[in-house]
This record gives C-alpha cells, sequence and structure tokens, in this order.
C-alpha cells in the first residue's frame, strides 16, 4: 500500500501540497470552493467532480489527500460517496460541506466516516488551514 506521505505531490518548487478534490453538483459552489483550494497556500486543487459517483472515480483516479464533498446532490449522496471513497481510500480524508450544519445533517454526516462537516458559506483558507492540521496526517502537511 501507497505511503501516505507519498500521496502528496511534490510541486515543482520542491514543497509538499496537499491535493485536494472538490465535489458540488452546483458550478457556483464548485468554483467558489475550488477558488478557496487554489487561494490557500499549501494546498493544491487536484479536481472537480459534479457528482458522487464520479468524486469515486476520480478519487480512484487521482488519489487525493482531501476530499470536499457536498452532502446533497443529485443521483449517489455525499454520504454514499463518502463512503465508498473511504472504501476504496481509506487513507482519504473526507469533509462533508453543506449549506446547513451538521445538527440539520442527521445521524448521516456522523455514520458515513467523514471527520467533519463544515457549512458553505464557512469555506477559508483559515479553516482548510484548521481542518488539515487536526484531521490529516501530520506529515503530509
Amino acid at each position: 500500500m501507497q505511503d501516505v506521505c507519498a500521496r502528496a505531490m511534490s510541486g515543482r518548487d520542491g514543497r509538499r501540497y496537499v491535493r485536494v478534490l472538490v465535489v458540488d453538483d452546483s458550478v457556483p459552489c464548485r468554483r467558489a470552493a475550488s477558488d478557496v483550494v487554489r487561494t490557500t497556500d499549501g494546498f493544491e486543487l487536484t479536481g472537480a467532480a459534479r457528482s458522487g459517483s464520479e468524486a469515486v472515480l476520480m478519487t480512484e483516479r487521482l488519489a487525493p489527500d482531501l476530499v470536499l464533498l457536498d452532502v446533497r446532490m443529485n443521483g449517489m449522496s455525499g454520504f454514499e460517496a463518502a463512503r465508498e471513497i473511504l472504501r476504496l481510500r481509506p487513507a482519504t480524508v473526507v469533509v462533508l460541506v453543506s449549506a446547513w450544519g451538521e445538527e440539520t445533517l442527521g445521524s448521516g454526516a456522523r455514520g458515513c466516516g467523514a471527520v467533519a462537516t463544515l457549512r458553505k458559506r464557512d469555506l477559508r483558507p483559515t479553516v482548510l488551514n484548521e481542518l488539515w492540521a487536526e484531521h490529516g496526517p501530520a506529515r503530509v502537511a
């Protein structure tokens, strides 16, 4: 099995970057989350998916370190996608991102394996750094 450290991409400048997959069926929300990742030092946007099933496929192919996953999408929900992503790549850090808080999402948020739930409006570079510091493998950050 691939070492967790090896999963972080080494950039042109020799630094390690946290590879992030953004998943949201809303174009404006996907774009906004992607922009946050792009502007956060030490993070790299690896890909952007429009659905849970696309997220699973992209996770297999791109091996992101972190997946920012919308909860409510057409087809496969974020809860289902999180479970499948973690079944395929257990070392992946999955954070649910929702317009609603964790209290309104019910037990699905706690039972899918995601390490945290974040309101979309709260996603910014400082929060991304805090989430990775708390839940990411320390050697990669």
